[in-house]
């Protein structure tokens, strides 16, 4: 086994590792775990399956991500722990009264954070910070705060801050911005024409102000004005931008590369997304021989991106809250301000 991790997250397919997937994860060393809701049943069980994969891998503090946003997109959604809202759901809120939505949305996040932490899982893989506008695909939605920058920077900021404070690894996605996307990125790829001018003033301006959100989460979609021939998530061009014009320097995860928006093998997509200057490619299919091809293709984690890396880890804190109290706490906020 590689002594420096892959430069690569993985999935798996069911509730506990086959000999098969311990031998892989031994062999190869990718990063980190993503999982999603078939691999989630209950507390000692999501706790066995971490610790399994960090035993194969050999490193206790390997990361294990999922998809806990809040809404529609909580993996942690079988009936057994608690139901969150959306963040846009949180968005109506502070529209409505700034300080209070603000305060729900921390107490909200540290309480998912807090249960995440309990399930030794390392993050949720939120804030979403994309512009919500009338017509951006539902692919987005009530996943985002709304379409106001600065109200969504105001909240983006309190999920990072509250995730960070119990433990938790926030990442800010999906970076450029998904607010102008009309079609599904997980079975089209969208094209953007808009200007960089008009990207500064609008969809790149909640990246700007929280560039020190330790990770972020890279979006599949084409900016023509930008690189007319690549996805961002494959793009060197949209990678220096984000580096440069967004000034962005932390952890960069590509969004799972098994979307359809790209073409090309798994082994091709993982080896463009880190040809582009990503520091991570995300492969979360769950199939052996797909995650043995993107293994493949993957490389050890460079001296840079491990330095990212590193930073971020020193920034969690370890808060913990009692989950039950405080989501209670949160519902009825909502019930007391006549939001459903």
């Amino acid at each position: 086994m590689s002594q420096t991790p892959l430069a690569l997250f993985v999935g798996m397919p069911g509730l506990t590792l086959s000999a098969d997937e311990v031998a892989f994860f031994r062999e190869t060393n990718p990063l980190g775990l993503f999982l999603f809701k078939r691999n989630l049943d209950n507390d000692e069980q999501v706790r066995r399956l971490c610790a399994q994969f960090r035993e194969a891998v050999g490193r206790d503090d390997a990361p294990v991500f999922i998809d806990q946003e809040g809404g529609r997109v909580q993996r942690l959604d079988n009936g057994h722990w608690p139901s969150f809202r959306s963040l846009g759901a949180f968005g109506a809120l502070a529209r409505k009264d700034l300080e209070l939505g603000k305060h729900a949305l921390k107490l909200s996040s540290q309480a998912m954070g807090s249960l995440m932490a309990e399930l030794t899982i390392d993050s949720g893989t939120t804030p979403v910070v994309d512009l919500a506008r009338k017509g951006t695909h539902d692919v987005i939605g009530q996943r985002a705060f709304g379409d106001d920058p600065d109200l969504v920077i105001e909240l983006g900021r309190v999920v990072i801050d509250a995730m960070l404070s119990v433990g938790e690894m926030p990442i800010m996605k999906h970076i450029p911005g998904y607010g102008r996307v009309t079609v599904d990125p997980h079975f089209h790829c969208p094209v953007v024409d808009a200007s960089v001018e008009d990207m500064r003033a609008t969809d790149f301006k909640p990246f700007v102000a929280l560039k020190d959100s330790p990770w972020a989460m890279v979006a599949h979609l084409i900016f023509t004005q930008i690189d007319a021939e690549r996805p961002a998530s494959v793009s060197p061009v949209v990678c220096d931008l984000i580096r440069d014009e967004i000034g962005y320097d932390g952890v960069m995860i590509t969004d799972c590369l098994t979307m359809e928006a790209l073409s090309g093998t798994w082994a091709e997509r993982v080896t463009a997304s880190l040809d582009a200057g990503y520091d991570i490619a995300l492969h979360s299919q769950g199939d052996l021989a797909a995650s043995q091809a993107a293994a493949h293709a993957a490389r050890p984690l460079s001296a840079v991106s491990l330095a990212r890396i590193t930073r971020a880890q020193n920034q969690r804190g370890n808060l913990r809250v009692d989950v039950a109290a405080v989501h209670a706490e949160v519902e009825q906020i909502f019930k007391e301000n006549g939001i459903a």
